[in-house]
């Protein structure tokens, strides 16, 4: 049967399996795009293993998407336009999330590689209102991380705020790429990773950094505020404890373990623990025109299409540094 290539989750907690799927077709207001690469999230790990629960069974995962526009139903995009498609695939636009410019909060959002499929495929059909001119200069490998790792980093470490000293728990895709923006606001980055991990020290200092420790250790001075982008509940206490009076810890991923109990001490003066959920695209837009005038570089570990399961267990044991990326055109 002819048709597209793809990796579909089919079952939680199983492999990625390989298929030939029909190609799909754009519909009305919708654009068809030649996948070239999407780069492998977080999220991507929680979907496969049954984390979250699925939404679409079986579903192509994926939403950091780059490729070609190769058809269009709709009037935004031109065929041969290089584009991104992004976690938040539709927003009403109309409930009361979204009058308050929250659509990231949308009661009917749907989401690239969860409730339509994504990236992990070679064509893939998006509403033309949910997808982003890339930024030139950037290569495909290059500009895929920025779509989810970039923009929901970006968005947490808004919600941040004014910080002179900021805290980063977890080195991978976001942090790399964010600890670029801090630095360029003036911060001082403090980069917090697994205890023994020295190769992830080593690269949290490479990518500029100005310090690198275990994690659970204490920081070396007061933090403003604090990004968690690891998905261990342990952290918060940690966190809570390293930010000052009045600093704010962000939780900046989709799923996340159980947060031990911890003392309402560590809370109280000011503190301030919340989470980000998505992103809307006003991110987008503000964080792919800041990108080139940093300009930000992304760290890359390529697989293809076929081995997105070796790509996932590399991932999930923390091997990667950086972000990885499935070449696909």
């Amino acid at each position: 049967m002819a048709g597209m290539r793809a990796m579909v989750v089919e079952a939680p907690r199983r492999p990625l399996v390989e298929r030939q799927l029909p190609d799909p077709r754009p519909q009305a207001g919708e654009v068809l795009i030649r996948v070239h690469a999407c780069a492998v999230c977080r999220t991507d790990l929680h979907i496969a293993d049954g984390e979250i629960p699925l939404h679409k069974r079986p579903v192509v995962p994926g939403h950091q998407v780059v490729g070609v526009v190769e058809e269009t139903a709709g009037r935004r995009f031109q065929v041969g336009d290089r584009i991104g498609v992004a976690w938040l695939a539709f927003a009403d636009g109309v409930c009361r999330f979204c009058r308050d410019g929250l659509e990231n909060l949308c009661e009917k959002g749907l989401f690239t590689g969860y409730d339509r499929d994504g990236g992990y495929a070679e064509l893939v059909t998006a509403d033309e209102r949910f997808c982003y001119p890339l930024p030139s200069g950037y290569p495909y490998l290059s500009a895929a991380p920025l779509l989810c790792g970039g923009l929901i980093g970006f968005r947490a470490w808004r919600m941040a705020g004014p910080a002179e000293r900021i805290g980063f728990y977890g080195f991978g895709s976001a942090a790399h790429i964010i600890l670029q923006v801090a630095r360029n606001g003036g911060q001082r980055v403090y980069a917090f990773v697994r205890s023994g991990d020295r190769e992830a020290e080593q690269f949290a200092l490479e990518r500029g950094a100005d310090w690198a420790g275990a994690s659970l250790e204490p920081a070396p001075e007061p933090l403003d505020a604090a990004i968690i982008f690891a998905s261990a509940g342990e952290l918060v206490p940690a966190a809570l404890r390293a930010v000052r009076p009045g600093g704010t810890v962000v939780c900046a991923g989709i799923h996340m373990s159980d947060i031990p109990s911890f003392p309402y001490s560590i809370l109280w003066g000011e503190c301030v623990l919340r989470s980000v959920a998505n992103l809307t695209r006003q991110d987008a837009y503000d964080f792919l025109e800041l990108a080139p005038t940093i300009p930000i570089e992304t760290a890359v570990e390529t697989h293809l299409l076929r081995d997105a399961n070796l790509a996932l267990d590399r991932l999930r044991s923390g091997a990667i540094h950086g972000s990885a990326v499935l070449t696909i055109a």
